[in-house]
C-alpha cells in the first residue's frame, strides 16, 4: 500500500486524507461491531459517518465489512486494509509525536538589510535571512529542528520559490529516537545548528560524527524576535 506520509499525523492516498477522527471512528467500529454503534458512542452522525468511511474508501479501498440481518442483527467489522491502515497511522503518528517535541536552534544578530517582512541577519555562523519584525536591529533567531533539511556537502539544492539558507558543516552529534534522529550540526560560531530528520535519511546520508554535511532552511521557517540585551 503506497501511502504519503507527513508529519502532521495524517495519511494521504488517492487525494483521501485519513485524520485522526477518521481514526477514531475505524477503531470505534471494531470496539463496537457495528457502525451505527460506533457513530453513537463517539456522539457523532450515523450518516454523516456512514458518509466518511464511503470517501475513505474511494481512496484506500474497502475498509469495513458490513453484514445485515441474520440471528445477530448484522453489524460492521474491519477489513485486513483497514487494520493495515490502522498500523500504519500508528507508525505515522509515534514519529510524529517525536517531530512535536522539536527543539529550536538560536541565533543571536544584527539585521543588516530588508525587503519587507524579510530581513538578512548577520550572525556568528554567518548571514541568515529570516522573518523580522520592523523597527528592530538586534533581534533572535529561532530555528526549529524539524524545519532544517540535511543534504550531502556536494549537493545544496537551490529553490525558486523561496529564499534558503544554506550551510556548510560537519556533523557533531547523531542521536537516535523512536522514529526519529536528532542530529547536531557544526556550522561555525559557538551555536550548532541542531536538526530533526527520518532514520531513512540518516540512513541515507549515512551520518556519523565527523562528517561533512550541508544544511538548509527556508527563511520563511526562521523567525526573529527583538533581542533582550541583559
Amino acid at each position: 500500500m503506497e501511502l504519503d506520509a507527513d508529519f502532521d499525523a495524517h495519511l494521504d492516498k488517492g487525494g483521501v486524507r485519513v485524520t485522526r477522527r477518521d481514526v477514531q471512528l475505524l477503531r470505534a467500529v471494531r470496539e463496537q461491531g457495528s457502525l451505527n454503534a460506533a457513530a453513537a458512542e463517539l456522539g457523532r452522525s450515523y450518516s454523516r459517518s456512514q458518509q466518511r468511511v464511503v470517501e475513505l474508501e474511494d481512496g484506500f479501498g474497502q475498509l469495513v465489512e458490513r453484514q445485515r440481518g441474520g440471528s445477530g442483527g448484522g453489524g460492521s467489522s474491519l477489513t485486513a486494509t483497514a487494520s493495515d491502515l490502522l498500523a500504519e497511522f500508528d507508525r505515522v503518528e509515534a514519529e510524529f509525536m517525536g517531530v512535536a517535541e522539536a527543539e529550536e536552534t538560536v541565533f543571536r544578530g544584527t539585521v543588516v538589510e530588508r525587503e519587507g517582512e524579510l530581513g538578512t541577519v548577520d550572525t556568528d555562523p554567518g548571514p541568515v535571512q529570516a522573518m523580522v519584525p520592523p523597527g528592530t536591529r538586534r533581534v533572535r533567531l529561532a530555528i526549529r529542528d524539524d524545519a532544517v533539511t540535511l543534504h550531502p556537502p556536494e549537493s545544496v539544492p537551490e529553490t525558486e520559490t523561496s529564499a534558503r539558507n544554506r550551510f556548510h558543516g560537519e556533523v557533531r552529534e547523531v542521536v537516535p529516537g523512536d522514529a526519529v534522529v536528532r542530529v547536531t550540526v557544526d556550522i561555525g560560531g559557538d551555536t550548532p545548528l541542531e536538526a530533526l530528520v527520518t532514520e531513512t535519511s540518516a540512513e541515507t546520508l549515512a551520518l556519523a560524527p565527523g562528517e561533512p554535511i550541508a544544511a538548509s532552511f527556508k527563511a520563511t521557517a526562521t523567525r526573529a524576535y527583538p533581542d533582550d540585551p541583559r
